[in-house]
């Protein structure tokens, strides 16, 4: 299969597309660095583009069989525009190339179902103070790009994970639509795992679909210091 991942330089993108390139698919690996990228193979081809520019976006996207989204950037205080700008030049592209299958992430974040499990400190007060302003700019424009997403004509599966943080290898972990699942964390490398499933396997169409990793968790105060307060791309 031949599969392009946009925002492939960050930590789950790189996990993505060595797990896609060891199963023996074909991916295009899209950055806006591609010096960095390290080497990855036969099966490995990478892009330098901007996914704010819909001519490369364009190029990227042309003669695939999927294409995965895995674009993030930190917290901040700035407007954000990568996830709606990126998923509008994405889903046109597929369409003028006549691609359908897009699998792409977004958070737990932004349910409106509340997290079964959860206390009431967590859910009224720690949640709300990191989507409403931590991470407000980012949020926001994910719900802009699954608004996006929804409208587009694609085959497409929003993967909204929790908490990120690394792990060394895929675990037994837990994919579902519908109603939310327990659990505040998801590794970056169930999450790739959980994203290549989706267009491989071609599980949850037009779904959006949470991902939980179940053992080897970190702490919470873990995760809130490297992701909120310093941000970390996907």
């Amino acid at each position: 299969m031949k599969i392009v991942v946009f925002g492939a330089n960050g930590p789950t993108g790189r996990q993505l597309v060595r797990q896609a390139t060891t199963e023996g698919h074909a991916v295009t690996a899209v950055t806006r660095r591609p010096e960095a990228f390290p080497p990855g193979g036969p099966l490995l081809r990478v892009v330098g583009a901007d996914v704010h520019d819909p001519v490369a976006v364009k190029e990227a996207v042309a003669e695939q069989d999927a294409v995965v989204s895995v674009l993030g950037v930190p917290f901040g205080r700035k407007p954000v525009t990568v996830y709606s700008a990126g998923l509008t030049h994405i889903t046109r592209a597929m369409a003028g190339h006549g691609v359908a299958r897009l699998a792409c992430v977004t958070s737990t974040s932004l349910s409106d179902e509340e997290s079964p499990g959860e206390g009431l400190f967590f859910r009224k007060v720690l949640e709300p103070f990191i989507v409403r302003y931590v991470g407000r700019t980012v949020y926001e424009d994910m719900r802009r790009s699954e608004e996006i997403v929804r409208d587009s004509d694609c085959e497409w599966t929003i993967v909204r994970p929790a908490g990120l943080f690394d792990a060394p290898a895929v675990s037994a972990y837990r994919m579902a639509a519908g109603p939310r699942l327990p659990g505040r964390f998801t590794s970056r490398s169930d999450l790739a795992d959980a994203l290549l499933r989706q267009v491989v396997d071609g599980l949850d169409p037009r779904a959006v679909v949470e991902v939980r990793t179940v053992e080897g968790t970190p702490g919470f105060i873990d995760i809130l210091r490297k992701e909120a307060m310093g941000g970390k791309d996907r």
